[in-house]
């Protein structure tokens, strides 16, 4: 069942016809929810660490390839990352939300997380080579802060990350912030990179950011969610954003409109109603393919040219 409001559908952002592509009745393990799911492109399949949620309430990383990203997925037969709150007690409450990014001329993948401590959420980070075997660095923010990523490359000899902290009052302003590191453990030159709006904005007091930074000539093209708190609840809607290719700390083009939300009953109807949440991109030629969580119950596609997306963002201010 769609909403009649189609005014309201993306003009850069389409649904994949079959949606949703993962859900919890398709996991080889008793399961309550599938969503929010990094993605990359690994060998010749695409491959997702899926933030799967289990009876307890506690949430893990799960493994699912697929040849050509949208169908036949191979979902591993029990978690693939999982809490180790015996090494790292942040993990307490459960892993959450990762973000995956392949290191420039490295072998390496980063997955930034979101690890739920007694203190409340923080930012972790592990890194893999085969996404079979972990080295985790621990915590490298405090709480309270989440939806992080690294950059792929350097910036003048450092690593840079995008999070966000949040604070105690949403009326402050939850914004995203950038941060620098010569070693991916410690973290310092820290400053706000996209505030939120307020008063009626789409992405007011709250934003947060989405998939890993895409690199493309006029830019680093950033899909960051926005928050708009009504009284109905929470909306969790999607905009974009351009950051300076040799300064991220530059932005130098940020939409005014939201440019893709909740609108299909799979979005507006789950665990959390009204979200659309993703955590990675795959690019391939042309073609933007994100992976979103739908209303925290299951995981959805929407697809997009590049093209496009690049021609609309520079448009903006």
């Amino acid at each position: 069942m769609s909403n009649p409001q189609t005014h309201q559908e993306s003009i850069l952002f389409k649904r994949y016809k079959n949606n949703p592509v993962l859900t919890p009745g398709m996991w080889p393990y008793r399961v309550n929810s599938v969503f929010n799911a990094g993605a990359i492109q690994f060998g010749k399949k695409i491959l997702l660490l899926v933030r799967v949620e289990d009876m307890k309430g506690f949430s893990h990383l799960c493994k699912a390839e697929s040849k050509d990203g949208f169908t036949n997925w191979k979902i591993d037969t029990g978690p693939s990352l999982s809490p180790k709150v015996g090494d790292y007690p942040e993990e307490k409450y459960g892993i959450e939300d990762p973000r995956i990014v392949k290191l420039e001329n490295d072998k390496r993948y980063v997955i930034v997380y979101t690890s739920y401590s007694e203190s409340g959420p923080l930012v972790s980070l592990a890194t893999t080579e085969d996404f079979e075997t972990y080295r985790r660095y621990g915590a490298i923010m405090p709480p309270d802060d989440k939806d992080a990523s690294l950059f792929p490359r350097m910036f003048k000899g450092r690593w840079a990350l995008l999070h966000r902290p949040s604070p105690t009052s949403y009326l402050l302003g939850a914004n995203i912030w950038i941060s620098f590191s010569p070693d991916l453990k410690h973290w310092g030159d820290h400053a706000i990179l996209l505030p939120a709006r307020k008063g009626s904005w789409w992405d007011a007091y709250k934003v947060g950011l989405g998939p890993p930074p895409i690199e493309t000539p006029e830019g680093w093209l950033i899909i960051y969610h926005g928050v708009k708190t009504t009284a109905a609840g929470s909306l969790y809607r999607l905009g974009l954003a351009m950051l300076d290719l040799d300064d991220p700390c530059k932005v130098i083009r940020r939409c005014e409109d939201w440019v893709f939300g909740p609108n299909e009953y799979y979005e507006r109807v789950g665990d959390v109603p009204d979200v659309t949440f993703p955590c990675g991109v795959v690019i391939k030629g042309d073609e933007l393919i994100m992976y979103y969580g739908a209303a925290d119950t299951s995981i959805a596609i929407a697809t997009a040219s590049m093209k496009e997306v690049l021609a609309y963002v520079m448009k903006s201010k």
